[in-house]
């Protein structure tokens, strides 16, 4: 297999993991300046807001795992291809040269054994850096169940390094990854966590002074993965609720201090009776759970205010933070000139940089309706949970059936359906053929007797009531 031949095969393999997030587009040169190829090019995003493009692809899919949900698993008929260390270099190297990419996103399903692997990916960014002078982005897949010393090594030379999960419960674990303990996944993860920690520490101790005999080198702890851990979750191949998933999000940020949790909707491409019988992957349910997570990281709110045991999924009608601030209309109106920034960031219509103006622009004076408007405020949705100066907004109401139709974005909703409560009931919203009637699509499943099958690798009731499991830490 030629080396344009590989990059097809292995950049393909490679389009399953979105911790990097997007894969490039399929535009081609019509006598213009650019080509757009599929093979490989992805494209994330800095600290800085630019855009970075990656080659985007695994060192190898022949793998001896034979994980249910992969497409590469070892029982699965697809193509398979290695690239070689000099391979992957001469790619790298040609791609950057010609301005294609600004980085390296490498994984690679597992030759051999773990510690193999990871050797084979830890030669090949250790040569670009050190014998062909590469300082662009690296981002590199930890092998979980690797040797720590490789992947000690290893954080020394790239950028970001990931462990991904996978699947976001015990229950799934053991059913669709039985090759893959959480233990071997969950140590890799608090190693690179232990070793940032401490090479931070020897920063501050050296910048300091001492006596300890570490050394300006050794001390640079922006040299350990100076981008941070993340890792991805599957979505909508086990029966997990959102309160699960998030949890657990919130959970790894806590424990692990990642940068990033991503999240994939499960995309069909295997039949097996231990994987749902899907039309089509969850996306909006993807989506909301990106909505949630953002509200871990950046707004303040815990997994335990947006979800519970008796609301354990996302409501497809509405985002994540208008559901809360609906649930919660006893809280509002508050008045915008007084209220702290904490409370600023629960308000529908506001987010974090309109928050901190609001915040700047009270040191002046205070603020009508539209001095809001040129902030930023999305008074139509700010405007059901507000007051200013004492007075409420043109469109206030207090009757939830009204403030909740001007919350709901009619972008989401697909053409020609409505929602219905109970999301999560599988079973009693598929009709004799077989469809949704009033289903979202967090599942659309192709038949009640293939839900029920699925359902019973989880032990889960067979009526479509979902049980909620974890993995815990």
């Amino acid at each position: 297999m030629n080396l344009f031949d590989k990059l097809g095969v292995l950049a393909d393999a490679a389009k399953y993991d979105v911790s990097c997030s997007s894969s490039g587009g399929s535009r081609n040169n019509k006598n213009g300046v650019g080509n757009s190829h599929t093979a490989g090019i992805c494209h994330t995003w800095s600290d800085d807001g630019r855009c970075v493009s990656l080659l985007k692809i695994l060192l190898s899919n022949e793998c001896i795992y034979d994980c249910v949900y992969c497409v590469n698993r070892v029982s699965n008929d697809v193509p398979r291809a290695s690239f070689t260390a000099d391979e992957v270099i001469e790619l790298t190297m040609n791609f950057y040269r010609r301005n294609y990419i600004e980085g390296l996103f490498l994984s690679s399903a597992v030759l051999k054994n773990p510690s193999y692997t990871m050797e084979l990916m830890l030669d090949i960014v250790k040569r670009l850096r050190n014998e062909h002078g590469f300082y662009g982005y690296i981002h590199i897949k930890g092998i979980p169940g690797a040797d720590e010393k490789l992947i000690n090594e290893a954080g020394m030379f790239v950028d970001r390094m990931s462990i991904n999960i996978e699947l976001p419960s015990d229950k799934g674990l053991e059913v669709l990854a039985p090759q893959k303990p959480k233990k071997a996944l969950l140590k890799p993860m608090q190693q690179i966590n232990n070793k940032i920690i401490e090479m931070k520490d020897a920063q501050k101790i050296y910048r300091r002074g001492n006596s300890t005999g570490i050394t300006k080198e050794s001390s640079r702890g922006k040299l350990f993965v100076p981008a941070g851990q993340s890792t991805q979750l599957i979505i909508g191949a086990t029966p997990d609720r959102d309160l699960s998933i998030l949890k657990l999000s919130e959970a790894l940020y806590d424990n692990f201090n990642l940068k990033r949790v991503y999240y994939s909707a499960y995309v069909p491409t295997l039949s097996d009776p231990r994987l749902p019988a899907l039309i089509k992957p969850p996306l909006l349910r993807e989506h909301r759970l990106y909505q949630a997570d953002w509200l871990l990281r950046f707004y303040g709110f815990g997994a335990d205010e947006l979800l519970s045991k008796n609301n354990p999924d996302f409501n497809p009608e509405l985002d994540p933070k208008a559901d809360w601030a609906l649930r919660n209309l006893h809280l509002f109106p508050v008045e915008i000139n007084s209220i702290d920034y904490e409370m600023l960031l629960r308000i529908p219509g506001i987010g974090v940089q309109s928050a901190k103006r609001i915040i700047t622009a009270r040191r002046v004076g205070r603020l009508s309706f539209d001095d809001l408007k040129k902030i930023g405020v999305v008074l139509k949705r700010a405007g059901h949970f507000i007051t200013c100066q004492g007075k409420i907004f043109e469109t206030y109401s207090k009757n939830e059936v009204i403030v909740k139709e001007s919350l709901v974005s009619a972008k989401l909703l697909p053409q020609g359906r409505k929602y219905v409560g109970g999301q999560m009931s599988l079973l009693s919203t598929i009709n004799e053929n077989g469809l949704g009637e009033n289903m979202s699509d967090l599942y659309l499943f192709d038949s009640p007797e293939n839900t029920k099958q699925w359902l019973s690798y989880y032990n889960q009731p067979q009526d479509g009531r979902l049980l909620l499991s974890d993995i815990h830490l």
